[in-house]
């Protein structure tokens, strides 16, 4: 298991957080979002998905990461 924290801007409200929450959660990362600190910390297998999904996966959502 890979544990990561990554910076993402664009965040500001509790809205943010649900939806970036439940991108990750969909592909099976445990994450924790702190919207003060506009970080994300993931914890994945690295064996079964890559940083480049996850990465993508907040994008989608509209942030920067």
């Amino acid at each position: 298991m890979q544990n990561l924290v990554l910076s993402v801007k664009g965040m500001s409200c509790g809205h943010c957080v649900n939806s970036i929450e439940g991108a990750l959660t969909i592909l099976g990362v445990k994450n924790r979002v702190d919207l003060k600190n506009n970080t994300v910390t993931v914890e994945f297998d690295e064996n079964k998905l890559t940083l480049d999904r996850i990465k993508e996966a907040i994008e989608e959502q509209g942030y920067e990461v």
